[in-house]
């Protein structure tokens, strides 16, 4: 097998079928599925053994979490490529392929990611895309803003990953580890973190949005909290084997995060979080003011104006801006993939895909 795909399960009945469809459904066709039950106990597995493709292999264990179940996965893999997909998102049927094409023409990449389409719980499209860049990718940029924004969205070739591994004894025995299973939360911003501080590789995306990335409009606020707490333990861990980053960035990153924290506490309508959180990452790094004015005045209007009108014109004025929002970028997404389309249809390029 030439890809693996790695499925953590974990109480997903209602939306892992559609997940392994969109897998089944994809246009390269070179890959094995691995799905880590990760203590399941729905009807989640049962609905996958009823998938009949050789290509399917389930591996069970005992719940270890997002970070445990991928590792098992990746322990389990057979493919020069790793892709991950976590059990509610989905991928366009092109995603597969176009990040092998994009492997082939960038030697140099070891992290591939593709952007996003943001769906509601129902798996309704909310018409606005993740929008990160895609290049010059360095390790402060990461740290701050995370461009990969979710596990669903990456390719790795296992080269990458059998760099930055890990030998440790969580469960008993020595086993090696890729992201870090005493993560629960921001595990996924922790591995490429360590990624691009330890190793050569370059992470670097593709301008296609090939996942569809599925938001809990709901949660609670104090999940918010956790996930900051959470991320602070990212801080402690670098601080140990490269601690001029963290001096040098550290209250940056904080202040990136924060303000992240904060458009996730005015989705779930908490505004006092929201505005808190951003006069936190101000007080934290003012000159996020100054590096980034649209986002962080975007965000602070928000905050306050959620705070401050009534709630039914509130939905409207979200309403229009997530439409206008999602034009533009959805415009901007077309120009870049017919740039990027040219490239793979050049000679060059064609012939280098051909020992892929």
């Amino acid at each position: 097998m030439n890809l693996s795909v790695i499925i953590p399960v974990y109480n997903s009945e209602s939306s892992v079928a559609e997940t392994l469809h969109s897998v089944l459904a994809q246009t390269y066709r070179d890959f094995e599925i691995i799905i880590v039950d990760d203590g399941c106990t729905d009807k989640s597995i049962d609905i996958c053994k009823s998938f009949d493709d050789p290509r399917i292999k389930i591996i069970q264990q005992q719940n270890r979490g997002l970070a445990g179940a991928r590792n098992t996965g990746i322990r389990h893999a057979q493919g020069e490529y790793l892709a991950f997909i976590d059990s509610d998102d989905l991928w366009l049927p092109q995603k597969l392929e176009k990040h092998i094409q994009h492997f082939a023409r960038s030697p140099n990449v070891g992290v591939s990611f593709s952007r996003s389409s943001l769906i509601d719980d129902q798996g309704k499209p909310l018409g606005i895309y993740q929008m990160p860049k895609l290049t010059d990718i360095t390790p402060e940029y990461l740290f701050c803003r995370n461009p990969i924004s979710n596990g669903s969205a990456v390719v790795i070739r296992r080269a990458v990953l059998d760099e930055i591994k890990f030998p440790e004894n969580l469960y008993g025995e020595v086993e090696d580890f890729y992201f870090d299973d005493r993560f629960r939360q921001s595990e996924d911003i922790e591995c490429w973190l360590r990624i691009a501080l330890q190793t050569n590789w370059q992470i670097e995306g593709i301008p296609e949005a090939l996942t569809l990335y599925r938001v809990n409009m709901g949660g609670l606020s104090a999940n918010i909290l956790k996930q900051y707490e959470s991320w602070e333990k990212i801080i402690v861990k670098t601080q140990v084997y490269h601690p001029d980053f963290v001096e040098k960035c550290g209250n940056k990153a904080r202040a990136y995060q924060l303000r992240y924290l904060a458009r996730r506490a005015v989705r779930q309508r908490s505004p006092e979080i929201a505005v808190s959180l951003l006069h936190q990452a101000v007080k934290t790094y003012w000159r996020i003011l100054l590096e980034e004015p649209r986002r962080t005045f975007i965000s602070l209007s928000a905050a306050y104006l959620l705070w401050m009108l009534p709630k039914n014109i509130y939905q409207q004025l979200e309403q229009l801006m997530m439409q206008i929002t999602g034009i533009t970028q959805k415009r901007r997404i077309q120009k870049e993939e017919v740039r990027s389309q040219n490239q793979i249809n050049s000679p060059l390029f064609q012939e280098r895909l051909k020992g892929i």
